[in-house]
């Protein structure tokens, strides 16, 4: 027996060092709990991780204040810091907890949040105006769009316009160049020919022939 429990002892030391290695090495609980996104079977669940441990996933507990429904969710190898409860009951309590999943554990779980989803005629008012802020926001980027096209159409138009004036004068200069140079080359003979001057020489004079009549 003395043998057996000496056999134990560094055993039972081994085991409590690694289960203190193990609480050390998981991480902090989950802070910021909260609920937002509010409709009659659905709610988002948000929350934030201190700094500076290694987080691979979550877990969390949901479960109805009434105690009928009890439901555990729990995701790894993702870096998400918000959850989308689905198929909630309407005008129903309930309460959520979030844990965080580290590489040696899940962390404690966080402080209860509890909340209360909608009723079902209170979805359709939230819908609608989430509707027409969507179409408004929808108009005012058409609006913006629009407005951008506009600016750009008349940039491009006043720059073909400057291109085409451009063009205009420099074909302006080059026609009255062509023209100058014409008058130039059209001048009359008279300005720069000299006059003929008559070859020297003596003119013969030619002599009628004279008939003499005799009469008999």
């Amino acid at each position: 027996m003395a043998h057996f429990s000496a056999y134990l002892n560094p055993v039972l030391v081994l085991f409590s060092c690694d289960l203190c290695l193990v609480r050390a090495n998981r991480p902090p609980s989950p802070v910021n709990v909260t609920v937002t996104q509010l409709k009659a079977n659905s709610a988002t669940v948000s929350w934030d991780v201190p700094e500076g441990d290694v987080v691979i996933g979550y877990a969390i507990l949901q479960q109805r204040q009434d105690g009928q429904m009890q439901r555990f969710i729990r995701e790894v190898n993702t870096t998400n810091r918000a959850c989308v409860l689905w198929d909630l009951a309407e005008d129903a309590d309930y309460i959520i907890q979030v844990q965080s999943i580290g590489l040696y554990g899940e962390s404690q779980a966080s402080k209860r949040v509890h909340f209360r989803t909608l009723k079902e005629t209170d979805r359709l008012p939230s819908n609608s105006s989430n509707q027409g802020d969507i179409t408004m926001e929808g108009l005012d980027k058409d609006r913006q769009l629009q407005t951008g096209e506009i600016i750009i159409i008349v940039a491009v138009l006043l720059m073909w316009a400057a291109v085409i004036a451009l063009f205009c004068r420099q074909y302006d200069i080059i026609k009255d160049n062509d023209s100058n140079n014409n008058k130039e080359k059209t001048k009359p003979s008279s300005e720069h020919s000299t006059p003929e001057r008559p070859t020297g020489g003596l003119l013969r004079s030619k002599k009628s022939p004279s008939v003499n009549i005799i009469e008999v």
